[in-house]
C-alpha cells in the first residue's frame, strides 16, 4: 500500500472485517477508504535519511536491507549501521488472547513488486491462542523459505517444546543453517518471552503483568 498512515490498522480491518486473508494496492486501500481508515499523501511518508540510504543503493545499483550499508552515506554525515528497520510486537491479554504485529523497514531500492516476509502470515508473523505470538525481523526470503513464525508456534504444538527452546530452534538453527540473519520477539500463553537473534544487535524491551520492564 502507499497512502495508508497506519497499515496495521489496515492489516487489522482486513482481519476483522473482510472475507480474504490479503490484499493488496487499489483494491486493499479501496477497503481502507471504506472502512475509515486514515489515507494520506506519499509525502507523509519521506525522511531525509530514507532518501539518501535509497540515492546511494542507487547509485551502487544494489537492493539492501534497511540501514544494512556498510560504507558511509555518500550524501549524509551518518554512518549506515547495520540493523534492521522492522517495528513488531507480541502481546498476551487478560483474556489468554495472543496477538502478533509487524511492520517493515523493508528493502531499499527493491524491484519487480517483490513481497517481504511480514504481510505473509506464518513467515514473519504468527499468533495462535494455544502456542505463542511471535514476529520476526530479518532478510525477508530466509522467514518465507522457513515459514519462521507458523513452524516456532509448531514446535511448541507438536514437540511440545518450551517457547525459548522452540525460538532458538528455529532462529539459532535452521535459520543459520541457510545463512540467515535476524531475529524474533515472541510470547507463550503463559507469558513467557523469548528474544533471540543472530545479528550483532537487536533492540527490544518488554514488561511482564507485574508492570516489569526490560529493554
Amino acid at each position: 500500500v502507499r497512502h495508508i498512515k497506519n497499515p496495521i490498522s489496515g492489516a487489522r480491518s482486513v482481519m476483522e472485517h473482510s472475507e480474504f486473508i490479503l490484499l493488496h494496492s487499489e483494491g486493499a486501500e479501496a477497503f481502507a477508504k471504506e472502512h475509515s481508515i486514515e489515507l494520506v499523501d506519499t509525502s507523509y511518508f519521506f525522511t531525509q535519511h530514507r532518501w539518501e540510504q535509497l540515492q546511494d543503493a542507487i547509485e551502487d545499483d544494489k537492493t539492501e536491507l534497511d540501514h544494512s550499508g556498510k560504507k558511509q552515506a555518500s550524501h549524509s554525515t551518518k554512518p549506515r549501521e547495520d540493523k534492521y528497520g522492522t517495528v513488531g510486537c507480541v502481546a498476551l491479554d487478560v483474556h489468554g488472547n495472543l496477538a502478533a504485529g509487524t511492520s517493515t523497514g523493508g528493502l531499499t531500492n527493491k524491484r519487480y513488486g517483490r513481497i517481504g516476509d511480514t504481510p505473509l502470515i506464518g513467515s514473519g508473523t504468527f499468533a495462535d491462542n494455544t502456542t505463542c505470538a511471535v514476529s520476526c525481523t530479518g532478510k525477508g526470503e530466509d522467514f518465507i523459505r522457513l515459514n519462521v513464525a507458523h513452524d516456532i508456534s509448531s514446535m511448541i504444538r507438536y514437540q511440545t517444546l518450551s517457547l525459548q527452546a522452540a525460538c532458538d530452534s528455529v532462529i539459532m538453527h535452521k535459520l543459520k543453517g541457510i545463512k540467515g540473519r535476524g531475529g524474533c520477539i515472541a510470547i507463550d500463553r503463559q507469558g513467557n518471552i523469548a528474544m533471540p537473534f543472530t545479528t550483532t544487535g537487536m533492540f527490544r524491551g518488554s514488561i511482564d503483568a507485574n508492570g516489569v520492564k526490560k529493554i
